[in-house]
């Protein structure tokens, strides 16, 4: 085999579909493959995958340069509940933390006389106590006790726990207790995974710190064993080659510093997703974009502003908080393999239970016995018989089966039910889109969406009419694209310090020296990851609110000295950020006082991004990608031709109604609506008035 060639690899891992992105890094030239799931084992897939496209481009191990990958191993598992028991040690006369948790309740205080806490993470009698105890300044208030402290890792060790989160008061302003109880957890209780909350989140509310801590112990263990296997097995394949991360703030890290902190990896695939629609909506043109990426069990929603995704630290993963950075992802049980079923009162539900991969929809080959949103559009006709070039046949029959039962308990033909399926799928899916642009102050008409992901674009023109978006972007091979982004992304590791302190008494020197003590953690990780100090670059943020709130707005700081007019910026950059988000601000009002809480530094390691390729054009019309015709159900039956997209060139116009395939995903065209194939072989949906 030829390995002059030099490829960077992107996997991403989902829950039907492992998609493989390699770049050619002389051409900027993609080639995309995908392979099913193993749930069982992950890595089987993700190894399976990266032999699939070497064969394919017809290359050997050596030529890769580096493989990055985006994985849900941390997700699924505290989705699935599937945590080991793990211990928890505090400071004495706070060992109810997790139980008082926070008063707010989900949907509004009206719920309360429904909503059920959810069990707390660490059961109570796995919490233990240790004295000691320091003020808000870090000034020590009463000595550690090492006598508790060592009476606590006895009680672990003896009770087979092997997992342990420490989260002490104030531990974000010194960490000298929590350090102090690492090195006796380490002498009393060798082997035992460990997470410190002074080095998962520097930054104060004492539960959201400690359940962040208690998932980043929890996940560690699974998290570990995977990473580690993969590394193994990759240097099968090319020994030592670079292996990176997804992580869930936009960046990646390397394997082996992941393995330390597992709880940054919570939403990988999403934010892989999101950055790599950026990109390519951002060189067709698009700076205001929605991602909707739609697989087999979820849709991830996320809005990108100037080519970037909005990030926040107010994020959940199922029940539990975590305060670290992510891309504000919006995630709504609405996939190819999400479940129609009948709720007590005889209505139709669909999601968020789903056939996944295994057993999948009913018109696959072992198909699970419930009716979900792919057989409802295999009985419209939407999808072809096949999905993957052939790969994997589809049963329309068994679809048709499954849908007519559903149908006959709710006395329906069996096109309405299947369109009933499908018209509450997109209205899930456009209510998701609305919480990440009117819930936060956007209007949705001012965006594009970007759909991907290999049933992202099924329902594209239905969720344009419900929103009433202008229109659609669709990249090539969709069901790559968070494979893609995985190859976009830059090493980034975030630090944080709370630092509070009302701005009109601000010391100016104290921020300085927290500023400058976060650069050089940051600096001294990229050193770690190969970067030369000349390449790093360090973005600061400060979090503010007006005295008396309980949360806080993020706003950039500039570069350079922060001096006096400098902090008048991040003042007035407060000011309208709180405007845009709330409506209102106290900008002109000398006695509503601003108070600064956390400070920020994220530290970048630039890669090289992938080219983005124009195709070339070509002679002729759309006639030369048609593929032949079916019928499909939009409102009534209707002779539907069919097109191959990759025959279609820059410039060609598809009206509707069309069906437009690839090897990956399938885009129905309804009638009224065209598809206009960009110079970089993207498509644009539109209303076909504005197409002309």
């Amino acid at each position: 085999m030829s390995t002059t060639r030099r490829v960077r690899i992107g996997i991403d891992t989902g829950g039907t579909f492992t998609d493989v992105v390699a770049v050619d890094e002389e051409t900027g030239r993609t080639t995309t493959t995908k392979t099913p799931s193993t749930p069982a084992d992950p890595a089987e897939g993700f190894l399976t995958g990266v032999r699939k496209v070497l064969g394919g481009m017809g290359l050997s191990g050596d030529a890769i340069t580096a493989v990055s990958h985006g994985t849900t191993v941390a997700t699924n598992q505290l989705l699935e509940g599937k945590l080991d028991r793990i211990g928890f040690i505090t400071t004495e006369g706070y060992e109810s933390v997790l139980e008082i948790a926070r008063q707010s309740v989900p949907d509004g205080y009206g719920n309360s006389y429904f909503w059920v806490k959810p069990p707390r993470i660490v059961p109570a009698d796995l919490v233990r106590t240790v004295g000691g105890r320091l003020d808000h300044t870090g000034a020590r208030v009463r000595p550690f006790s090492e006598d508790d402290a060592r009476a606590a890792a006895r009680f672990f060790r003896d009770a087979g726990i092997s997992t342990v989160g420490v989260c002490f008061l104030h531990a974000y302003a010194d960490d000298a207790h929590e350090r102090a109880m690492l090195e006796i957890l380490r002498q009393e209780h060798p082997g035992c995974v460990v997470s410190l909350s002074s080095q998962v989140l520097r930054e104060y509310r004492e539960y959201e710190r400690s359940v962040t801590t208690l998932v980043d112990a929890a996940v560690k263990p699974k998290v570990g064993a995977y990473v580690t296997n993969i590394r193994t097995r990759l240097d099968e394949i090319a020994p030592g080659v670079p292996f990176y991360v997804m992580k869930s703030n936009g960046g990646v890290l390397s394997a082996r510093e992941v393995v330390h902190q597992p709880i940054t990896t919570m939403l990988s695939g999403p934010a892989a997703g999101a950055l790599g629609a950026a990109l390519i909506a951002g060189t067709a043109g698009f700076d205001r974009v929605l991602t909707c990426d739609g697989g087999g069990t979820s849709t991830d929603v996320t809005v990108v502003i100037d080519g970037e995704p909005t990030l926040t630290t107010e994020g959940s993963v199922g029940e539990y908080p975590s305060k670290i950075p992510m891309i504000d992802v919006v995630t709504v049980g609405a996939g190819g393999g999400s479940i129609a079923w009948l709720s007590p009162e005889g209505t139709l539900k669909v999601g968020p239970q789903s056939a996944g991969a295994d057993p999948g929809p009913m018109c696959y080959p072992d198909g699970g016995d419930a009716p979900t949103v792919t057989d409802a559009h295999v009985v419209l006709g939407r999808i072809p018989p096949h999905l993957l070039g052939g790969e994997i046949p589809l049963s329309v029959e068994a679809a048709i089966d499954g849908l007519a039962g559903l149908g006959a308990k709710l006395d329906l033909s069996l096109e309405r039910t299947a369109t009933g399926i499908l018209e509450i799928s997109a209205w899930n899916q456009a209510n998701a889109l609305r919480q990440v642009t009117v819930a936060r102050g956007l209007d949705v008409r001012d965006f594009t969406l970007t759909t991907f992901g290999g049933s992202g674009s099924l329902l594209a023109c239905r969720l344009m009419d419900i929103l009433n978006l202008p229109r659609t972007l669709v990249p090539p091979n969709p069901g790559n694209v968070s494979a893609f982004g995985l190859l976009t992304v830059d090493v980034r590791n975030d630090y944080v310090q709370t630092a509070v302190a009302k701005h009109v008494e601000l010391d100016l020197g104290r921020m300085r020296a927290v500023f400058a003590d976060l650069e050089g953690q940051a600096r001294t990780a990229l050193d770690g990851e190969g970067f030369d100090r000349g390449k790093q670059r360090m973005q600061r943020s400060a979090d503010l609110r007006y005295v008396g709130q309980a949360f806080e707005v993020r706003v950039p700081v500039t570069d350079g000295e922060l001096d006096r007019a400098a902090a008048e910026e991040v003042a007035q950059a407060f000011h309208a950020a709180h405007r845009q988000l709330y409506g209102y601000d106290f900008a002109s009002d000398p006695r509503q006082a601003v108070e600064w809480v956390n400070l920020r530094v994220s530290g970048i390691g630039p890669i090289r991004r992938p080219d983005l390729v124009e195709l070339e054009p070509r002679d002729g019309g759309t006639n030369r990608a048609v593929t032949g015709s079916r019928r499909v159900f939009f409102d009534a039956w209707v002779d539907t031709p069919t097109y191959n997209r990759p025959d279609l060139a820059p410039g060609d116009v598809v009206s509707g109604p069309a069906i437009i395939e690839e090897f990956g995903s399938t885009v129905p065209v309804h009638p009224g609506f065209a598809a206009t194939v960009d110079t970089y072989g993207n498509l644009l949906l539109t209303r076909e008035e504005a197409a002309r």
